[in-house]
């Protein structure tokens, strides 16, 4: 297979990139290609060319064909720079499909590299715990997924210089950037769902990272340094492991564990206990490691790392974003701000959106993917505080969303869903010069009181118990990704209690918001799926969703989308 021509092969291309639909191989791909080179990216399955699109890279200079490499390589375009960036990188494997594609098939690319016309040179991506003598575990102490990128290591060593093949080496430390959930990624989970007590290792555990943008920049210039040379690149700035874990957790809102476990501990503790998996320990050291060489390489070529801070902040944010894998973002733009003493997560535009949107309960701003698609212009959808992806705050919720909009350079329309609608018209009456119009789709206190459910004692235990399955069935909602992650949150510590009490504690304001509705002076709408009618009658106007119940934006997206940007009533 060659896409989108197999004319790009009557010259030699600039590179091939093995291993083109991995982590690190897409990147440097999308970082040869925005360079203006020709690319021929090796894979088993093109799930390269969608991910660039998204990307917003251009495919015109890319031809995608398929290779095995755990199997001899023949009938491929030659190219310059052969990058091997394949690797099966997973814990728990087995050994011999660990040695497969990372020793195997890193002779199989060295082999067939051999055989390509002069100039050319072979870029090989190794770890920065597995290469060279001087640094690195004991291999009988290491997994077969660490043991088998050892062994690769010296083994493409070994046949590159039997073979004369220019080399060179790059020993990347733990890759972080968008998509990337292995690794440290786990530690950033268990730490967002409250389940890290304490750290292993101690005070001086070095756990150092690159971002993807950074190696992959780096890689793209590596042809042009002297051959021979391996490269250890990672940010020795990066803080001791318990110093980065509580940057993470300040910046996601979440405790940070207080107490530390030496790894000979937790290796003797039952995985169950623990949560970890044996061979990721083994990164777990106060090694550090000879970056001088890559240092002064990524100097001369013009390359700087980005702080490690606001690295790490912003990989928090596209992992909380993407669900640690399971999902995926539905805006370009997301990440945790400061609003009102609450770590509070955004999704959208937050200073010239034309709508901004608050969901109701127990969802997140997740439920509104479906009408944002629909909706014309940027849209601002934040999780309310203390619920969903954000931290509490003290104050009212009403004086939280003043400040979410004191950023806000439009005066938008402010469309609030079920238990939101009341903080939304509080606002609107206390702020009116800040909304140019209010949409209360299922406004709670207009329609019948709250189930049984929260009126239970154990009702926050029975919703963080709920799978996506339950909870969508017990909202009345087809299983989706905004359930999903609605059932996700709900699991973290908290959330299930604290939306429990935001029901129960509008249960009694019903009253209170219902006068407010008389005082509101911006124009006011309400949007209602017709099997689930207002119960106290209004004078705004009502427009009623057929064949929707209580979350008719997550139902009938598009009906809704109308009915929201839609002229008021009587307007010219």
């Amino acid at each position: 297979m060659c896409r989108p021509s197999c004319l790009l092969w009557e010259a030699s291309l600039d590179a091939i990139v093995f291993g083109a639909t991995g982590f690190v191989g897409r990147s440097l791909v999308a970082e040869l290609l925005r360079r203006g080179q020709r690319v021929a990216a090796a894979v088993r399955n093109d799930t390269l060319t969608p991910w660039l699109t998204a990307q917003g890279v251009g495919t015109d200079r890319l031809a995608v064909v398929t290779a095995d490499i755990t199997r001899p390589l023949a009938g491929l375009p030659e190219a310059r720079v052969v990058y091997n960036s394949a690797a099966r990188y997973a814990f728990g494997l087995g050994v011999d499909e660990a040695r497969a594609v990372n020793v195997t098939g890193a002779l199989n690319v060295l082999d067939w590299a051999a055989t390509l016309p002069e100039p050319r040179r072979l870029v090989h991506i190794s770890g920065y715990r597995v290469s060279a003598a001087e640094v690195g575990p004991d291999p009988a102490a290491s997994g077969a997924y660490e043991a088998s990128k050892r062994e690769a290591d010296l083994a493409v060593r070994a046949r590159a210089r039997e073979l004369g093949v220019p080399l060179n080496i790059a020993n990347p430390s733990t890759v972080i950037g968008p998509g990337q959930y292995v690794g440290l990624a786990t530690l950033v989970r268990q730490l967002w769902h409250g389940r890290l007590p304490a750290l292993p290792g101690g005070p001086d555990t070095f756990l150092p990272v690159v971002t993807v943008g950074h190696l992959a920049r780096f890689l793209a210039e590596l042809p042009h340094a002297p051959t021979g040379e391996h490269h250890w690149v990672l940010d020795d700035a990066t803080p001791p492991l318990p110093e980065l874990i509580g940057t993470v957790a300040d910046h996601l809102g979440v405790r940070a564990p207080r107490r530390t476990i030496p790894v000979g501990l937790v290796r003797r503790l039952p995985r169950a206990l623990t949560g970890a998996d044996p061979e990721t320990l083994h990164f777990l050291s106060t090694d550090r490691y000879p970056t001088a060489s890559a240092d002064a390489f990524a100097a001369g070529v013009g390359l700087e790392q980005p702080p490690v801070a606001d690295a790490l902040r912003a990989w928090a944010d596209d992992l909380v974003a993407a669900g640690f894998g399971a999902g995926s973002p539905w805006s370009a733009a997301y990440g945790f701000r400061a609003v009102a003493g609450s770590r509070t997560w955004v999704t959208g535009d937050r200073h010239r959106p034309e709508h901004v949107l608050l969901h109701g309960l127990p969802m997140n701003a997740d439920l509104w993917a479906p009408l944002a698609a629909h909706l014309p212009g940027p849209v601002l959808a934040p999780d309310l505080p203390g619920l969903g992806r954000s931290s509490p705050t003290d104050r009212p919720t009403h004086a939280w969303l003043a400040e979410l909009l004191d950023e806000v350079r439009t005066r938008p329309t402010l469309v609030a869903h079920s238990l939101a609608c009341g903080p939304a018209l509080r606002l609107a009456v206390e702020r009116p010069e800040r909304v140019g119009e209010l949409v209360l789709v299922s406004p709670a206190f207009l329609q019948p009181p709250s189930p049984r459910l929260v009126r239970s004692r154990l009702a926050a235990v029975r919703l963080r118990g709920m799978s996506a399955a339950r909870l969508a069935d017990t909202l009345g909602l087809p299983a989706g990704p905004a359930v999903a992650s609605a059932a996700a949150d709900l699991r973290r510590p908290g959330v299930a209690r604290r939306v429990v009490a935001a029901l129960r504690a509008a249960h009694g304001r019903r009253a209170e918001f219902r006068a407010l509705l008389d005082r509101v002076a911006v124009p006011v709408r309400i949007v209602v799926g017709a099997a689930d009618p207002l119960v106290v009658p209004v004078e705004h106007e009502v427009l009623e969703v057929a064949g929707a119940g209580h979350y008719p934006q997550l139902t009938h997206p598009a009906e809704v989308a109308g009915l929201v940007t839609r002229a008021p009533s009587g307007s010219p």
